[in-house]
């Protein structure tokens, strides 16, 4: 494989455990306890400072696996680059052992249990992950959700004010007319919306690009008239001191905006309920990197042993990430939040059909195809109507009384 830095490498386990004891005095089966042997080791010598031997814990671990997982369907890949770095002229030589295979994961649940549950508000589209995971589902259900007034408003912004289609494709993702009409969506929203708004890029580097052109077009000056600007980084402990920093000024009422990146720290586990998420804008399809060594051989392999075709998986794996993030906005029944999907593609049937249903049966033909302008008209009738008191009693018939539960299992009590 031709990589950006050089030749980069891909081979099984098998091949690469046969060239290793080729090369060496080293047996395969020793191998499969070294990373057991290591650990005992290091805890009869009572070792206080394990992190001095986290660079052989994990040569320990990767060997471990490798003669653990060499026979039958490879299920693993090695991939080896000479110069993985991103750095010109820097060598940083790089070798992986990437799982292609994710029900590895979860067939000793399934082997230990009688009856595994897999719930999730992202198991979209559902029928994939019988096939991804190696298992034959008894029930198989994708839920609406159960809400007293319409809390969620998902809007499918496909171009600017200037009617000029907005999207992160790779052609459009330099146009300064997008990176402009992206520009001034955020400020129109922010300036619209109350409390704290989240923004959702594509990568790391897509993110700072686009807020170093925002710096100089003038944006981010007009941001911060409405709202704190706060920004994730690669960094946990800033990510983690600019998050507490972000809910202080939603607090304070002075409001903030937090620009992060799909797939991030903030995307899977951080909840922006109340009045910390009354929107999450996505820009963009969070696609993953498709020249990723790693993906192309997982891709290979779906496509070779479970026939899953590439686009389906791209499709499938990207609409799931969307939904991981525009769904930190809603958190209980009392709670609303606008879900703003900033791209052209997110029109299409085959692209937003795969969202969850949850928020498709909110997602109405009005709220299609909208340009920057029409999506604010919107924005501001959903406000106006979740500003309303809530109705005590419309809230009560859509949540289950204790005598109600009790009757729906006898084995209660």
């Amino acid at each position: 494989v031709a990589g950006p830095h050089g030749g980069v490498q891909s081979e099984t386990p098998l091949a690469f455990l046969h060239r290793m004891m080729n090369g060496t005095s080293l047996e395969a089966k020793p191998l499969k306890f070294a990373y057991s042997r290591l650990t005992s080791l290091l805890r009869t010598l009572q070792v206080s400072n394990l992190d001095d031997f986290n660079a052989l814990t994990d040569v320990a671990d990767f060997v471990t696996l490798l003669s653990t997982y060499s026979e039958g369907i490879a299920r693993f890949a090695i991939i080896m680059e000479p110069n993985g770095s991103a750095i010109p002229g820097a060598s940083d030589p790089v070798i992986q052992l990437a799982c292609l295979d994710a029900s590895l994961a979860i067939a000793p649940l399934f082997k230990r249990f009688g009856s595994v549950v897999i719930t999730s508000g992202t198991l979209s589209p559902i029928d994939l992950y019988p096939k991804l995971l190696q298992f034959e589902p008894r029930v198989s259900e994708s839920l609406q959700m159960s809400t007293f007034r319409p809390c969620i408003r998902p809007l499918v912004v496909t171009r600017g004010s200037d009617q000029l289609a907005v999207s992160t494709k790779f052609d459009d993702r330099g146009d300064m007319g997008v990176v402009r009409n992206y520009g001034a969506m955020l400020v129109e929203l922010c300036s619209s919306i109350p409390d704290g708004v989240v923004a959702f890029f594509t990568s790391y580097s897509y993110m700072e690009n686009i807020i170093s052109e925002w710096d100089g077009m003038g944006v981010l000056r007009q941001l911060t008239k409405h709202k704190l600007v706060f920004i994730e980084t690669k960094d946990v402990v800033e990510t983690t001191l600019a998050l507490d920093n972000y809910r202080r000024a939603c607090d304070s009422g002075r409001g903030a905006v937090f620009l992060s990146v799909a797939r991030g720290k903030v995307s899977e586990g951080i909840n922006f309920d109340r009045h910390y998420g009354r929107a999450v804008v996505m820009f963009g399809v969070p696609f993953q990197y498709t020249l990723s060594h790693v993906l192309r051989a997982r891709l290979e392999y779906l496509q070779t042993h479970y026939q899953i075709r590439e686009q389906d998986f791209l499709n499938f794996d990207a609409l799931r990430q969307a939904a991981q993030c525009v769904g930190r906005v809603i958190r209980s029944k009392t709670d609303y939040g606008l879900m703003v999907f900033a791209d052209s593609r997110y029109n299409r049937h085959d692209k937003r059909s795969k969202l969850p249903k949850w928020i498709l049966q909110f997602l109405s033909d009005q709220y299609l195809n909208l340009s920057t302008d029409m999506a604010l008209q919107h924005v501001r009738h959903f406000l106006r109507q979740m500003s309303q008191p809530i109705d005590q009693a419309a809230l009560q018939s859509v949540l289950l009384t204790l005598e109600e539960v009790e009757r729906m299992n006898p084995l209660i009590g």
